[in-house]
């Protein structure tokens, strides 16, 4: 049998692969974070900015930038800087968390947190550090984008990290620790700052690099919001039902703290629930894409997929 074009073309399509997907990924922003800091004097501090930087994780808010800037028709050296940028002010705000006057947390990503390992002030100038030398990173180190662009996501990531985004929700976060009162509203108010915030930023400064029209901002920034919160549910559910050894922190920390969770609202299955109804709504958004959109299709998934 001869295999004309249009019988070949009418064959099913493979399976998006993620993990093969993630796993590139991943190897050039680990090359990308090893390069963007080095070690001089005085090495303490660039020793912890680069303990937590280096520490692994999934990598997932480089990812979502390079995902949809490559979506849109920009490429991955555009905006590499940016999502480096991106992992250096989540690794800040970890940092932050775990610390005492925080969460108080002694494990992060499976080591000793920051602050165990160089004391709580080096902790703190090593978070200081990193959030100050991502604007610095993003402005200094993205080439062949308008500058005007670039303004923009440093705008957009100023934003999402300070007051009006991952900072705001923490203060209402710790306010709300032990309190028997806070509503549903709140508990979204905070998740939607502390959590969604960073990971809408990312999905945002990677359309915004590769000059998205003010339609793709907006489905993305959609997108980006129901995963955010998708993503908190089903942390707030893994700190109940997994292990320290799967969560590479320390397990059930929220109810320790009596902290208001989805679970304490919904229990743990309609929690889930929950979780997949805003998945397939954020890929709902997608649709007018096609098959361009199948990264950001399969990390809204594995949000809800995920063991850890």
């Amino acid at each position: 049998m001869v295999l004309t074009d249009e019988t070949h073309l009418s064959q099913p399509q493979s399976p998006f692969d993620l993990s093969a997907y993630l796993s590139e990924w991943q190897v050039q922003v680990e090359a990308a974070l090893d390069h963007s800091i080095e070690v001089v004097y005085p090495e303490k501090i660039y020793e912890a900015m680069r303990y937590s930087l280096m520490a692994g994780g999934k990598r997932l808010r480089p990812i979502l930038c390079l995902a949809t800037c490559t979506l849109l028709g920009g490429t991955a050296d555009m905006a590499m800087p940016t999502a480096c940028a991106l992992e250096m002010v989540h690794t800040m705000s970890l940092i932050h968390d775990d610390l005492p006057a925080m969460d108080n947390d002694d494990y992060r990503r499976g080591k000793l947190t920051n602050h165990k390992v160089y004391g709580e002030d080096i902790a703190i100038l090593a978070g200081d550090g990193l959030l100050a030398y991502a604007f610095e990173f993003i402005a200094t180190q993205t080439r062949n984008v308008p500058a005007e662009q670039v303004l923009k996501v440093i705008a957009r990531l100023g934003r999402a990290v300070g007051a009006a985004g991952l900072v705001g929700g923490q203060v209402v976060d710790l306010e709300s620790e032990g309190r028997s009162d806070v509503s549903l509203e709140t508990l979204n108010f905070i998740h939607n700052h502390k959590t969604a915030a960073l990971l809408e930023a990312s999905v945002i400064s990677g359309a915004l690099l590769a000059g998205a029209a003010e339609a793709d901002l907006q489905r993305l920034s959609c997108y980006a919001q129901n995963i955010g919160l998708a993503f908190q549910i089903v942390d707030d559910v893994l700190d109940i039902t997994a292990t320290q050894e799967e969560l590479g922190k320390t397990a059930g920390k929220d109810l320790q703290a009596q902290k208001a969770t989805y679970p304490s609202f919904w229990g743990i299955e309609e929690s889930r629930n929950q979780a997949q109804r805003l998945v397939e709504s954020a890929k709902a958004e997608l649709a007018t894409y096609g098959a361009k959109a199948q990264p950001l299709m399969a990390i809204a998934d594995f949000i809800t997929a995920r063991t850890h």
